[in-house]
């Protein structure tokens, strides 16, 4: 592969004004994740017509499929910050490194979930449930998404790189890209259209492989024909363990902060087993808040390498500037989202209700207005702790998430589930953000006094950041 000539010229995300940048990195992200979680909600839409076991049995796959998201999405995260920062040092030739090595890690994670996929779909789905119809569904749509799910890694992390660099519009575009063949393949693969055999909750499973593999493939072409910041070659490649340790250093704790929402999920629909419908109803809320959420998590894909290249340009103003920002943009996002649970539950809840049964509504109305009382402060945590990750302190956000989720609510939707009544399982959700809203503003303020606060005190300049982190 030719070397690209490298580029030195100060990037966007160092001299474009903070919230113009803000908007023009992160609009691209949140209208593509929009559609994301769009083609979530009408996959599980399709399922239900099926059957509600169908549907259950999909919800009882989110705890893997979180933990494949989580893995992936986190050792991007990594990937993202180290790469960022290190573009804002202007150090080009170890950005390129950082990238390959990146990419390598990303396909062993991938090869691990596939064996997962293989030897332990079965005892995830006996341990959940009882009813038989529901593992049989279970098993085979987790099997195909663990082991043709190349494309969910493949697809974050060439996406993540083409961020780090400020090129989010062909991010949104592959992804894009990807929801879009997913939708058009669910109900043809599900119903069987145009000749083709019905394929049921498999062909749910299929086409959202297809889906990723689609976008995996245009992220690599973006960013072997875009892409110029970066060099990626693969010729005489030797993983380098410090460099993978850089990444993990942000990645890991990011990793598990989300993969304990894999066993919040997990830990919930064995509570929630004892009340019939509520896994499903659970299930169902999942991807309903996705659509209030992933706009959150494009908003901070747009912010983290905005954070981590100032911070590594030692840019003080700028970092600031962009907190305050994301946090404002966030908060009116959450509220959104809080008034649409709470005026139209039962709407929501009937998009799902493919075989008309009064349960999912008499449990799932109430369900959405309690849960969503979270959103109030869901937004504001979110974001600090994606401020955590891009500063390399990714710790923070980990404990947060552990104390939230593992801490306070799966312990109180357990003492709750001991009145026998369904309803009051569901005020565990506000209670926890409160608990995330206290910890988070208290690292927030610890951040700021020992590494916002004091860059720029040494030699102003390329390596400020670098050196206020490594005192700190």
């Amino acid at each position: 592969m030719e070397q690209k000539k490298t580029v030195q010229t100060e990037n966007k995300m160092g001299v474009m004004p903070v919230d113009r940048l803000l908007v023009s990195m992160s609009l691209p992200m949140m209208i593509s994740m929009l559609v994301q979680a769009l083609y979530n909600i009408v996959d599980s839409i399709f399922v239900s017509r099926v059957s509600e076991q169908a549907l259950r049995a999909v919800s009882l796959a989110f705890p893997i499929q979180s933990l494949m998201i989580a893995v992936s999405v986190g050792t991007a995260v990594g990937i993202n910050a180290f790469l960022s920062r290190t573009l804002g040092e202007k150090e080009f030739e170890k950005a390129n490194t950082i990238a390959v090595n990146g990419i390598f890690i990303e396909m062993v994670s991938y090869v691990a979930f596939a064996l997962v996929g293989i030897f332990a779909s079965r005892p995830f789905f006996e341990s959940q449930t009882p009813i038989q119809q529901v593992r049989e569904y279970g098993v085979s749509y987790l099997t195909i998404c663990c082991v043709a799910g190349i494309g969910i890694f493949m697809q974050v992390v060439f996406e993540r790189l083409l961020q780090s660099t400020g090129k989010t519009i062909y991010a949104m575009i592959t992804q894009g890209a990807g929801a879009l063949i997913n939708l058009v393949l669910d109900p043809i693969l599900i119903f069987g259209w145009f000749g083709l055999p019905e394929m049921g909750v498999a062909g749910a499973a299929a086409a959202t492989v297809a889906g990723q593999m689609a976008a995996a493939v245009l992220a690599v072409v973006f960013n072997l024909k875009f892409n110029r910041e970066l060099h990626l070659t693969f010729r005489g490649f030797r993983p380098d363990k410090s460099l993978i340790g850089g990444i993990y250093k942000v990645g890991i704790p990011s990793i598990i902060m989300q993969a304990i929402g894999s066993l919040m999920t997990y830990g919930m629909n064995l509570i929630l087993e004892a009340f019939g419908a509520a896994q499903t109803v659970f299930g169902i809320y999942f991807k309903l808040q996705s659509f209030i959420f992933m706009p959150i998590f494009g908003l901070n894909n747009g912010m983290v390498p905005i954070i981590a290249y100032n911070f590594g340009a030692g840019s003080r103003e700028r970092v600031t500037a962009t907190i305050k920002s994301s946090i404002r943009y966030a908060v009116c996002i959450m509220l959104a989202g809080l008034v649409v649970m709470q005026l139209l539950p039962g709407q929501l809840i009937g998009l799902f209700d493919g075989e008309a049964s009064s349960g999912l509504l008499e449990i799932g109305i109430p369900a959405l207005r309690i849960i969503s009382l979270s959103f109030c402060f869901a937004g504001y945590c979110i974001v600090v702790g994606s401020v955590f990750q891009a500063l390399g302190n990714g710790v923070y956000s980990m404990i947060t998430s552990i104390a939230r989720q593992l801490c306070v609510l799966l312990p109180v939707a357990w003492l709750f589930s001991l009145t026998g009544n369904v309803n009051r399982i569901w005020w565990a959700f506000p209670i926890a953000e409160l608990a995330s809203l206290a910890l988070s503003t208290f690292f927030l303020v610890r951040i700021h006094r020992n590494i916002i606060s004091r860059m720029g005190e040494d030699v102003p300049g390329k390596k400020a950041g670098k050196r206020v982190a490594e005192r700190a």
